[in-house]
């Protein structure tokens, strides 16, 4: 098999941060989040980009009401109730906009070769005190109801704050998940709870990773990812967001992806790119740019080696 290119987006809009920055301090980045998907899904569609969009279930339900009214059969119950969204959704005011997304979900599943995965219903986290089983269960069905709804199968999944958790893919193999995204190698990217992601050093080193080779190419060979279902395949690099005081270093940047997609593509190996449709809420024409670039190499080593642009599910029906 060739090298493969997997790209893969965590759509998760306000639900995910509401525990790190106000719905305030981040509006402009969510007003300008269903922009940035048309943009992103028409430069997608003309490099002919095979895109995996793993999506909380709660985006696809048009407001709270509706949403409370397909509520899993058991709720969570995290000790921390910061990172709780059912008690958020209690305690403040929902802006449809910043919570809700069912026309860009409807826009992503009208354009070819673009997987709707999972990113759970409720951006459930699998490492925190209080989670467990069942109600993880119950969050998946949750999922699939609304998915089957309209007429999507969801196979692929991507934990919310990449919170791997090995115990639960028992689970996700018992819901039909065959495909989930599991962390980069090494003690920087290890999964973890909030707390102990809290580590400065930790933080600084995943930045400066970035922008020069500090932990490897995290590329990976496909034979490895075959011997065990579900089939992880793992992230390679997170797309870090255009930073105008940053941006004397973006030929570093891309530098690091793109050196590490033609070691991939060289090698007949996987390289998996993420981030999330947010981060592109505001200097979209800055990130529009530099993604244009990544896949403009794409094209190069599909031309010179064969690499081969496959959602999380396509890689999964070719391992099996």
């Amino acid at each position: 098999m060739s090298g493969v290119f997997v790209i893969s987006l965590d759509f998760e809009l306000y639900w995910g941060m509401r525990d790190v920055i106000s719905v305030e301090g981040y509006s402009s980045h969510l007003d300008g989040t269903p922009k940035a998907v048309e943009e992103m899904l028409t430069l997608f569609n003309k490099y002919q980009m095979h895109v995996t969009w793993a999506t909380i279930g709660f985006l696809f339900y048009k407001d709270s009401e509706e949403l409370k009214r397909n509520y899993p059969a058991k709720l969570p119950a995290y000790k921390n109730d910061e990172i709780n969204l059912y008690s958020y959704m209690e305690q403040n005011p929902i802006k449809n906009a910043y919570h809700f997304a069912p026309k860009s979900i409807d826009l992503i599943i009208s354009y070819p070769n673009q997987e709707m995965a999972t990113h759970t219903f409720s951006h459930y986290y699998c490492l925190e005190e209080g989670q467990d089983e069942i109600s993880f269960y119950a969050d998946l069905e949750a999922c699939k109801k609304i998915a089957d709804e309209k007429e999507i199968k969801l196979t692929s999944l991507v934990f919310p704050r990449n919170q791997y958790n090995e115990s639960y893919l028992g689970v996700i193999e018992k819901v039909g998940i065959t495909s989930y995204r599991g962390n980069e190698k090494g003690w920087i990217y290890d999964a973890a709870t909030e707390e102990q992601k809290k580590t400065p050093l930790k933080r600084a080193l995943r930045i400066l990773d970035s922008y020069v080779n500090v932990s490897g190419y995290h590329t990976y060979k496909l034979v490895e990812i075959a011997k065990q279902t579900p089939y992880n395949i793992p992230a390679s690099r997170f797309l870090r967001p255009y930073s105008a005081k940053l941006a004397f270093l973006d030929t570093l940047r891309l530098k690091r992806i793109t050196d590490a997609m033609t070691y991939a593509a060289k090698n007949g190996e996987l390289f998996h790119l993420w981030w999330h449709p947010h981060n592109f809420g505001v200097n979209t024409q800055e990130n529009i740019a530099f993604l244009t670039l990544i896949l403009e190499h794409y094209k190069i080593l599909e031309l010179q080696y064969g690499f081969r642009s496959l959602t999380m599910t396509e890689v999964s029906e070719k391992l099996a």
